[in-house]
């Protein structure tokens, strides 16, 4: 069976056209260079350990378009941020949303230190009348035997009590 010879040119032409269409993806190639100097092709990047003066092709990045949002949600994203990507509004909204949690874990950290302050000063200034009454004062010791704190004993403790007022209650 023998083709005419336009009939065999179209032929010709279909297969180039098919060939073309299918070398495309071939484009899309990475061609590096290793520390043994190999040249390696491949679709995959290559390892990070590459440096990029060895990269010797990359692919083209292919731009694609957002698909268009349907008109009401365009429309109140647009409505809500004039000038600004609806990415970017989400983006704004979340980094003030972690400023304002941050804040407010630094103020409830504060909240509890003061909180604490006040604790240690009441009981400062608990000590303190305590050991300004005059009566007998007796604490455990780490063996487990009470010690009655003579006059020497209670004016360190005396001391340690107004040190403590001094510094926790401003």
């Amino acid at each position: 069976m023998h083709l005419k010879p336009h009939c065999r040119l179209a032929s010709l032409s279909l297969v180039a056209l098919v060939l073309l269409a299918l070398s495309a993806p071939a484009d899309a190639q990475w061609k590096w260079r290793d520390s043994r100097g190999q040249i390696h092709i491949s679709d995959i990047p290559p390892p990070r350990d590459v440096p990029d003066k060895d990269v010797l092709q990359r692919p083209e990045l292919v731009v694609r378009k957002p698909a268009p949002l349907p008109a009401p949600v365009a429309a109140a994203s647009a409505a809500a941020a004039p000038g600004k990507a609806p990415v970017d509004a989400e983006l704004e909204e979340r980094k003030r949303k972690a400023e304002q949690e941050q804040e407010a874990k630094i103020k409830a950290d504060q909240q509890k230190a003061a909180a604490i302050r006040k604790d240690n000063c009441q009981r400062a200034r608990d000590q303190l009348a305590t050991l300004d009454s005059g009566q007998r004062i007796a604490r455990i010791k780490a063996d487990g035997e009470r010690e009655i704190l003579d006059d020497d004993a209670r004016a360190k403790e005396t001391r340690r009590a107004r040190e403590a007022i001094a510094s926790e209650c401003r």
